[in-house]
């Protein structure tokens, strides 16, 4: 094989098309990227820079501690006070993930074929849109504005000889910022099941009533079935929404003993230095979490997917 011969064979398929200038537009033109991948190329970029590749940084420093392999910084960050950060913000993103995904179902199956006021579906949705994505400071001063220890509603409710204060009722424990998680949980649980709820037939319901199906048993048999992917779905969307909230918290609670707060205590090195490796741990185990729930959460769709096909 000679020198010539190789040249040949490295250039490759703008060989087979011709030489010279001719031959390489022919083969540039045969070869243009299509429109949707000059679209989206933006869009994986920004994720590869911004997503991916810090991502990737940060679980490569946390299996690095002190530059050298090994796992005492994972280890660490899921004992003593960091397991009841983490036992907290499980227990803080299921509750409002179960009372925030029941109350968002309910009001999609009570707003289900409502026609009348033509006023009220458009205005629910437009809410809905708004307040699914309303957290952080504007949520949490709000919250303080109604409910704090001098809020509106603090001093109504004690006008009339209601003391929530005295009750033991604060904000900054985690009854009180779930109550502020469920403004957002809500709203977003209603915008995720409601394709699936407008999607029961009510052929369905007919069939299963000409067969003597009572209420109860379509509900149980029927319908129950069909919207479960879905709901669960959703519910998993809002664990990990709260899972990885952190202004709203910050505001209500800074000390609070919660991953998010306490990932931002290690990393932040006012007062503890040289833990870096330990926030990169913190953050790590964070990602483990919510991959597993949009993982589950992709199964969920994929199954609720057939009935909306079908």
């Amino acid at each position: 094989m000679t020198g010539l011969d190789l040249a040949a064979g490295a250039a490759g398929p703008v060989s087979q098309v011709g030489a010279g200038p001719v031959g390489l537009l022919t083969w540039l033109r045969s070869h243009r990227p299509s429109g949707t991948a000059l679209a989206v190329a933006p869009f994986l970029a920004f994720v590869a820079v911004f997503l991916l590749w810090p991502t990737a940084s940060v679980v490569v420093s946390a299996l690095t501690p002190d530059g050298q392999p090994g796992f005492s910084a994972v280890l660490r960050a899921i004992s003593g006070p960091y397991r009841s950060a983490f036992r907290n913000s499980l227990s803080l993103s299921a509750t409002t993930a179960v009372v925030g995904g029941v109350l968002g179902l309910l009001l999609a199956l009570a707003v289900r074929g409502m026609d009348r006021p033509r006023w009220l579906r458009p205005a629910l949705d437009a809410w809905c849109s708004v307040a699914s994505q309303l957290g952080g400071v504007p949520l949490a001063f709000a919250f303080v504005a109604a409910l704090g220890t001098q809020g509106v509603v603090t001093k109504a409710l004690a006008a009339m000889g209601i003391d929530i204060i005295g009750a033991g009722f604060s904000l900054s424990t985690l009854a009180g910022m779930a109550i502020v998680y469920l403004y957002f949980q809500v709203p977003l649980m209603f915008l995720v099941v409601m394709p699936a709820v407008s999607g029961l037939r009510d052929t369905w319901r007919e069939a299963a009533t000409l067969m003597g199906a009572s209420p109860v048993r379509y509900w149980r048999t029927v319908a129950a079935p069909i919207l479960a992917p879905s709901a669960l779905g959703g519910m998993l969307l809002l664990f990990v929404n709260a899972f990885s909230a952190y202004a709203t918290a910050y505001v209500l609670n800074a000390s609070g003993q919660i991953v998010p707060l306490q990932i931002r205590f290690v990393l932040q090195g006012n007062v503890i230095t040289g833990e870096q490796d330990l926030g990169y741990a913190l953050v790590t185990w964070t990602i483990v979490v919510l991959l597993a729930g949009l993982g589950l959460m992709g199964l969920l769709q994929r199954r609720a997917a057939r009935w909306s096909r079908g």
